[in-house]
């Protein structure tokens, strides 16, 4: 199953291997524009290293990333994003001798739309307030709740305007109260229409916001499809349960 229309970013036979490793082979799926698409699977299923690849971080062994019909595979990361695409890490990544708003500045002034100056600091408030956060603009990021931590990274994410955003387990660590939130938060950005890849181990989340899923396995996509669809494939179950369970 693939997305309507003319997808935003396409993967096509996409391999990264580390050595003999073999971590991503042959993976290969579309995002259609304001398309919700997650990507997931077992630990180790190689989720995160496509995502890297898809933002820069690691260059493609073989095969081709496009967005809008422009090559970013083999792009640095700081290109990839002033072209459009944005991230959240599963391990949060802020600036730690920076304010909150300094932290979603350097989105704006880094990301697709490289804003400067007023223009930044505009933008910066804008994402915060999106979030729940413009109180604590002034604050050190130290001072943050993990969740706040979490909600700064997104909005700094946001505030370099990416025309797909990527979010890797962004609701990984939170309590049940901070899920809901959180799963609150990213629906939200679906329903402004935001195009978005999401890694993800909370299957309620799953269900409640992605059109489409994409499940790995040892670094090859098992299934494809809508979450119900996939969470209920006989293949799938094997991979998360093992075959006792299947």
């Amino acid at each position: 199953m693939s997305p309507t229309g003319t997808p935003i970013l396409r993967v096509r036979g996409v391999t990264k291997r580390f050595g003999g490793l073999v971590a991503v082979n042959d993976m290969s799926f579309d995002v259609g524009n304001h398309e919700m698409v997650g990507v997931i699977g077992p630990n180790g299923s190689g989720k995160t290293t496509m995502m890297n690849m898809i933002s820069g971080v690691f260059r493609p062994s073989a095969g081709r990333i496009t967005m809008r019909g422009r090559r970013l595979s083999g792009m640095p990361a700081q290109n990839i994003a002033r072209v459009g695409v944005g991230r959240t890490f599963q391990l949060v990544r802020l600036l730690p001798g920076l304010t909150v708003l300094e932290n979603v500045m350097a989105g704006a002034v880094f990301g697709h739309s490289r804003r400067w100056g007023g223009d930044a600091v505009d933008i910066a408030h804008d994402m915060l307030d999106r979030v729940g956060l413009d109180a604590m603009a002034d604050a050190p990021v130290s001072a943050l709740t993990y969740i706040d931590q979490k909600r700064v990274e997104l909005a700094r994410a946001l505030a370099g305007e990416p025309e797909v955003l990527l979010l890797d387990e962004w609701l990984a660590g939170l309590n049940p109260t901070e899920l809901e939130t959180g799963i609150d938060l990213i629906h939200a950005l679906r329903d402004e229409g935001r195009t978005v890849i999401l890694v993800e181990h909370v299957m309620d989340a799953i269900r409640a916001l992605c059109d489409r899923c994409v499940v790995m396995s040892s670094g090859a996509k098992i299934a494809e499809g809508t979450p119900d669809e996939v969470l209920s494939d006989r293949e799938v179950i094997r991979a998360y349960l093992g075959d006792d369970d299947a």
